[in-house]
């Protein structure tokens, strides 16, 4: 296989004019991605991957030691209290699927409610989301197959384990989209719902004109009436690519509409009295905050605001960039009060214990945590047990208890259950400690000064005693967008890489929100070439310290990290000897064309305005690949059920480089046929893919 060439693509070229700029895209066609051509391509270029990664001579090993590394200690996830009860996700050794538990009490057993394991189907299950009702009794959950993120909501009943006879398709994304909130009847719940477009209808608005309903159990969902949505509630203004949602707490008479404005980080929110909710139609909602009031939700974090009573406690960059926490009266929303101020430490999430309020904050990378009385507004610093990521912050509505999950790269996570009445932390012990030893391996800060002077946070890690003698393997990652800050987290398989002298540099780069809101326009829009520099900064710094050399250096990223690795790639191809990048967006001039690209606008930008052309310009990568450019090897990754990537972007730019290279090395396009974006893989398919990555980097560096 090393010997031929990957299947060629049709060339068939599009020319179009934006603002005085011609741009060709030469597989325009490849956007009918369902279509026989493309499929045929798809799959002969799959195959020609699977065969060349698992001839690599180092890829068998690597995937029984990272399979061995990732199946050594429970992995546990979205734990929530209710009623005395608390749920999580967990996945044990020897499992490839994360299945639903409860435990009926603090020390109490755990007891199995979903396992997807036991759900028949050609790809297999996994449990998206679960919200449990206020007495525990009853289970909300998502399921969706193949890593599609296509929920179908359905009922569990806790004590017996029988499943109702309800289910709620459409429901993708609604952890993200504000949830399924239960009301203190525990047979009623508010959720977000897609509506059902036309198969024929077009694929950028497959995700329009969503909307919150009000679901009672027994009742057929296609009556379920909207609370909150697009047309529905005069004075109202919600936008066709708007994605309205409505919380509640049992702790208020009030609840609280929130419209997502795609991935903006900014929300606008109305109140309304809960007790309106008797009549849906006539719910009296009113404005309270806006985008230009600076409440925002710290990307995959959420925690923009909190209920109490009367009072709503908002999380706002607006005069604070790095985050302020006010608290308004709904009664009298022109009246607020600073309960946090801005500090050094960026404010992410705000979230109610009984009489307090915790404050999650990331303080120069590392997690932090403070906790506020709210009967005399004392802050007060949370001893954690050591500096790393506060991967899970969740708080009993009913009492003054929250989970907290802490972890960091080298260490393995702990689940701590904290009381905020009294300050006391304490193990759970529910995740014993990784049995692997990490003593030799090492992780550090610093900064490396970007094209323009600004220092980037690099954070380093790599056996102890390592030799500066620029023969090290090395990976650079990088992410850079929604003003995400990469956080941390413990990823046993990686281990596989630090013992063969690996190392790995986290770039912390402008367009995340390591330093609130001025970093994350640092590295937006038009400001988007700064992503890209501090990324190849990053590359230039490891090797001016003799950590490694270009022959022996990878960059890698997925997503939106598709911008930093696409176009270090085309701008510097001398700089790598291999590049990764999954799922990853490279054609953004394209991406708002797809069924995910309208909620993406906000962050990204659009061709219809010249602004808009000129910052999208600057992320695509695949426009900017030159014919008889001596690249370096590439792997690409894609899902065939991917719903945030479309498929097409992969397979435009693999094969642009296929075409495009005259270096003659591998330009790999690795399509995983029951895989999405990652979100809702197997460990199969996770331990998998690393061998793959690890395997391919190694044979380039020889």
């Amino acid at each position: 296989m090393r010997d031929t060439l990957p299947p060629q693509a049709r060339v068939e070229i599009v020319r179009e004019t934006y603002y005085g700029t011609i741009v060709e895209d030469p597989y325009r066609w490849m956007e009918d991605w369902q279509g026989e051509e493309l499929q045929a391509w798809l799959k002969a270029q799959a195959a020609y991957a699977r065969e060349y990664l698992e001839a690599l001579p180092e890829r068998d090993a690597l995937l029984a030691r990272v399979s061995e590394l990732s199946d050594t200690t429970p992995n546990l996830s979205s734990p929530r209290m209710v009623a005395g009860r608390t749920f999580y996700l967990r996945r044990d050794p020897g499992e490839s699927l994360a299945k639903l538990v409860v435990r009926d009490g603090r020390d109490a057993p755990e007891r199995v409610l979903v396992d997807p394991a036991t759900i028949e189907g050609e790809a297999h299950s996994n449990i998206d989301w679960y919200f449990p009702s206020p007495d525990g009794r009853l289970v909300a959950y998502g399921l969706s197959q193949g890593g599609s993120e296509d929920s179908v909501l359905f009922v569990r009943e806790v004590d017996s384990g029988k499943t109702l006879d309800e289910s709620i398709s459409r429901t993708r994304f609604n952890a993200a989209w504000g949830g399924v909130r239960w009301l203190e009847d525990n047979r009623s719940f508010l959720y977000h719902r897609l509506v059902e477009h036309p198969p024929d209808g077009p694929l950028t608005e497959r995700y329009f004109d969503s909307r919150s309903h009000l679901h009672r159990l027994g009742t057929d969902p296609e009556g379920d009436p909207v609370i909150f949505g697009r047309g529905v509630h005069p004075g109202v203004e919600i936008a066709r690519q708007d994605f309205p949602s409505v919380f509640v707490t049992s702790h208020s008479d009030w609840m609280i509409g929130v419209v997502i404005h795609g991935v903006l980080n900014e929300r606008t929110l109305y109140a309304a009295p809960r007790a309106t909710l008797s009549d849906p139609a006539a719910i009296p909602w009113r404005k309270i905050v806006d985008v230009e009031d600076g409440v925002a939700a710290a990307a995959l974090i959420g925690g923009a605001f909190a209920l109490r009573g009367d009072t709503i406690y908002l999380r706002t960059h607006k005069d604070a960039p790095r985050f302020q926490v006010l608290a308004r009266d709904l009664r009298h929303p022109d009246r607020r009060t600073v309960v946090v101020a801005e500090g050094r430490a960026v404010i992410e999430s705000v979230q109610l214990a009984k009489d307090y309020l915790l404050i999650r904050d990331l303080d120069g990378g590392i997690g932090r945590l403070r906790r506020v009385n709210l009967a005399d507004g004392e802050v007060e610093e949370v001893p954690l047990p050591f500096d790393g990521t506060i991967t899970e912050l969740n708080a009993a509505d009913d009492s003054a208890e929250a989970l907290i999950q802490l972890t960091s790269s080298i260490v393995s996570p702990r689940l701590y259950r904290y009381d905020a009445e009294t300050g006391m932390l304490q193990d759970t012990g529910w995740i014993p400690p990784a049995p692997i030893d990490f003593s030799e391996i090492e992780l550090y800060r610093t900064q490396a000064p970007s094209r323009d002077g600004t220092l980037i946070p690099l954070t380093i890690i790599h056996q102890k005693e390592l030799k500066r003698d620029g023969a090290n393997p090395a990976i650079v990652w990088a992410y850079g967008s929604y003003g995400y800050s990469i956080p941390l987290t413990f990823v046993p398989s990686m281990l596989a890489w630090w013992e063969r002298g690996g190392i790995l540099a986290i770039a912390h780069v402008r367009g995340g929100g390591e330093y609130g809101t001025e970093w994350h326009e640092a590295g937006r829009k038009l400001n988007k070439q700064n992503t890209v520099d501090d990324f190849i900064a990053a590359a230039e710094w490891l090797i001016l310290q003799g950590y490694t050399h270009p022959e022996r250096l990878a960059g890698q990223g997925g997503s939106a990290g598709g911008i930093p690795t696409g176009n270090a790639l085309v701008q510097r191809p001398d700089l790598w000897a291999a590049m990764i990048m999954q799922v990853a967006v490279t054609n953004f001039l394209r991406f708002e064309f797809s069924e995910n690209g309208p909620p993406n606008v906000p962050e990204f930008g659009s061709v219809s305005t010249e602004d808009g052309f000129r910052g999208l310009q600057i992320m695509d990568s695949y426009t900017k690949a030159k014919d008889g450019v001596a690249y370096p090897a590439v792997l690409i990754t894609t899902g065939l059920n991917d719903p945030r990537v479309v498929v097409w972007q992969a397979t435009k730019m693999a094969a642009r480089l296929q075409a495009a290279t005259a270096s003659g090395r591998p330009i790999l396009l690795r399509a995983e046929q029951h895989g999405g974006h990652g979100i809702g893989s197997s460990k199969r398919q996770r331990d998998e893919e690393s061998a793959d990555i690890l395997a391919f980097l190694l044979e380039q560096f020889h």
